[in-house]
């Protein structure tokens, strides 16, 4: 698996686009989910849309406030 790649137990950093607010998010299980720390779980809709995409990537994440362009700049392990 490519260390870049976002997966379960992998922290991830993304900033909005256009106008550049950073959030970090590490992915996790449904039962250890806990928004209020950073962390959320594989089955919501940011996980669903990051998963997969590596560093660099552009990816669209829709939410039920509606769809936010991001960009991924760094994937670490949590």
């Amino acid at each position: 698996m490519d260390s870049d790649e976002v997966s379960i137990g992998k922290t991830v950093t993304f900033v909005e686009l256009p106008d550049g607010d950073e959030e970090e998010y590490t992915i996790v299980g449904s039962a250890e989910a806990d928004p209020f720390s950073g962390k959320i779980s594989n089955d919501s809709p940011i996980a669903q849309a990051l998963i997969g995409k590596v560093k660099g990537d552009e990816v669209t994440i829709t939410t039920p406030g509606g769809d936010m362009l991001v960009k991924i700049v760094r994937v670490e392990q949590a």
